[in-house]
C-alpha cells in the first residue's frame, strides 16, 4: 500500500514537472525522459495527428464573393519573365554546350540542347499553371496533407536510395538532390516545398479563424514539427542549405499573414536561427564561405589561395562588364567557361553582361510587379486559408529572388539559390509555375475590399473563434 502511494506521488511530481516545466532535476537521467517526452516525443505526435487527422479547411469568404475573371498581369508577368529566360538559354546555349563537350570529351550537348530543353520545360510549366488554375480549390485543400506525406516518403526514399547506391539517386560530392529518371530528372525537396505551403495553409487557416494561432500544444508544436523535420531532410540528408532558407522563408510568411504574435515570432526565429547556425557549423564547405565571404581577391584569380573567390569575383566581373546598356545577345565572355553555373545559378549575372543595368533594373521590375500581384491577392481575398496561402507564396518567389541576386553582387555568400523562372531546369520552374497557378485561381475570387490582417482579441480567449479582419472598405461591392 505503501510503495503504491509513492509510486502515484512520484507519477503526480513528475506531470507537475511537465506541465510547470520547473524543478527538473537535470542531474537526474530520468528527468530526461520528461524533456524528451515533453520537447520531442509529443510536438512529432501531435505533428502526425495533423497529418492523419487534419484540421477541416475553413473556406468561409468564397460563398460572399462572387466568382469573376482572373487577375490576367499575374499571366502576362510570369510569360515575360519565362520569355526573357527562354531568350538567355538561346543566347548562351551554344557557348555552354561547347564548355560542357570540352569538359567531357563529348558531342552530346548540341548548340540548341539548353534552348530546346527550356522550351520544353516553358510549355510543361504553362500547361501546370493553366490545369492547376482550374482544380477546385477545395480539392487542392482537402489533399494538401496526402501531397506533405507523399513529399515525405519521396526526400526520404532518395536518402535511402543515395545510402544504396542505387543509380535512380543522382548524388554529387555525398549529396541526393534528385532522382534521376532516364533524360528526366526530379528534385524532390521542391515538392516537399509545395506540401508543407499547402498544409500548412490549411491547418495555419483553421486554427487563425478559430483564435488559436498562438496556441502552443495545438499550433505551435505541430508547426515546429513539421517545419523542422522537413529542415533536416532538406540541409542534413540532402545538404541544400539554400532550398531549406527558402521553406523558412515560406513558413515565416505564413505565420506572418495568421497573426502570430512577436513573441512567439521571436521564439521560432531563435529556433531556426539556432539549427541554421549549426547546419552551417557542421559543414566544412558552408564554414568556408563564410569564413572567405567579403574577403575575395579578385586581382589573384590564378593563385591557389583564391580559388573560393573565383566565382563570386567572376559574376561581378559579367555584371560590371555589362555596363549601361549590356554587351548584347550572343556577346557574352563569362558564358564561355569563365562563370560557374552560367546558365543556372549564376544568370542573373550572365543577363547583367548581357542586357546590362537598364535590363536588370527591368527584370527586377517585372519581378516586383509579379510580387505586388500576389500580395494583392493575400490582402483583398477573405478566406482565411487562402491569404495564407498567398502569402507563403510570396515568401517563396521574394526570398529566391533577393537570395540569388543579393549572391551575385556579393552581398551575401553564395547559397544555390536559382533566380524563379530564368534559370535553366525543369523541376524549379514548374513547382513555381504551379504555386503561381494557384495564386491565378484565388485571383478570381478577390474582391474591391482589402480586408484588414488577423487580430487577436485581448478580451478573447485562445479558444474563442476569432474571424478575419472587417474589411477597410465595407460598403463597396465585390467584382
Amino acid at each position: 500500500m505503501q510503495n503504491s502511494r509513492n509510486r502515484n506521488t512520484a507519477s503526480h511530481l513528475r506531470r507537475q514537472a511537465y506541465n510547470s516545466g520547473n524543478g527538473i532535476d537535470y542531474a537526474n537521467p530520468s528527468q530526461w525522459l520528461i524533456l524528451a517526452d515533453k520537447f520531442v516525443v509529443r510536438p512529432v505526435k501531435d505533428a502526425w495527428q495533423v497529418l492523419k487527422s487534419p484540421s477541416k479547411p475553413d473556406l468561409s469568404g468564397f460563398k460572399q464573393t462572387r466568382k469573376h475573371r482572373p487577375d490576367y498581369r499575374i499571366l502576362a508577368f510570369t510569360g515575360l519573365l519565362m520569355m526573357i529566360g527562354l531568350i538567355i538559354m538561346y543566347a548562351i546555349g551554344p557557348q555552354r554546350a561547347n564548355v560542357l563537350n570540352n569538359a567531357y570529351n563529348t558531342d552530346y550537348y548540341t548548340d540548341n540542347f539548353f534552348f530546346i530543353k527550356q522550351l520544353t520545360m516553358l510549355a510543361l510549366s504553362l500547361f501546370v499553371f493553366f490545369a492547376i488554375s482550374l482544380v477546385p480549390i477545395e480539392f487542392i485543400y482537402k489533399h494538401a496533407n496526402e501531397l506533405l506525406i507523399l513529399a515525405y516518403l519521396s526526400c526520404l526514399m532518395l536518402a535511402i536510395f543515395g545510402a544504396l547506391k542505387l543509380p535512380i539517386a543522382q548524388c554529387d560530392l555525398g549529396a541526393c538532390r534528385w532522382y534521376s529518371l532516364g533524360p528526366i530528372g526530379f528534385q524532390p525537396s521542391e515538392l516537399l516545398k509545395v506540401g508543407i505551403l499547402l498544409s500548412l495553409s490549411t491547418f495555419l487557416g483553421a486554427k487563425a479563424s478559430a483564435g488559436k494561432i498562438n496556441d502552443y500544444k495545438e499550433t505551435l508544436l505541430p508547426t515546429g514539427a513539421l517545419v523542422i523535420f522537413a529542415i533536416i531532410i532538406i540541409a542534413g540528408f540532402q545538404k541544400d542549405l539554400g532550398t531549406a532558407i527558402s521553406l523558412i522563408a515560406i513558413v515565416a510568411s505564413q505565420l506572418v499573414m495568421a497573426g502570430l504574435n512577436n513573441k512567439n515570432m521571436l521564439r521560432f526565429s531563435a529556433v531556426i536561427l539556432a539549427m541554421v547556425v549549426g547546419l552551417i557549423v557542421v559543414a566544412p564547405h558552408r564554414m568556408a564561405r563564410i569564413v572567405t565571404f567579403g574577403n575575395e581577391n579578385c586581382a589573384a584569380l590564378s593563385s591557389p589561395e583564391s580559388a573560393g573567390d573565383y566565382h563570386i569575383c567572376h559574376a561581378k566581373i559579367a555584371i560590371g562588364s555589362g555596363g549601361l546598356f549590356g554587351v548584347g545577345i550572343g556577346n557574352s565572355v563569362q558564358a564561355t567557361g569563365y562563370l560557374p553555373e552560367a546558365v543556372n545559378d549564376s544568370v542573373f549575372a550572365i543577363m547583367g553582361e548581357t542586357f546590362g543595368f537598364v535590363g536588370l533594373i527591368t527584370i527586377l521590375g517585372l519581378f516586383f510587379a509579379l510580387l505586388i500581384r500576389v500580395l494583392r491577392v493575400a490582402s483583398h481575398i477573405e478566406n482565411p486559408t487562402s491569404r495564407i496561402l498567398a502569402a507563403g507564396v510570396f515568401g517563396w518567389l521574394a526570398v529566391h529572388v533577393i537570395m540569388n541576386v543579393a549572391a551575385m553582387i556579393g552581398l551575401i555568400p553564395l547559397t544555390g539559390i536559382t533566380l524563379p523562372l530564368l534559370s535553366f531546369g525543369g523541376t524549379s520552374m514548374i513547382f513555381i509555375s504551379l504555386i503561381l497557378g494557384l495564386i491565378f485561381s484565388l485571383s478570381r475570387w478577390t474582391s474591391f475590399r482589402e480586408f484588414d490582417d488577423f487580430k487577436e482579441d485581448k478580451n478573447e480567449n485562445s479558444g474563442s473563434r476569432r474571424r478575419v479582419g472587417r474589411s477597410r472598405y465595407s460598403s463597396r461591392g465585390s467584382f
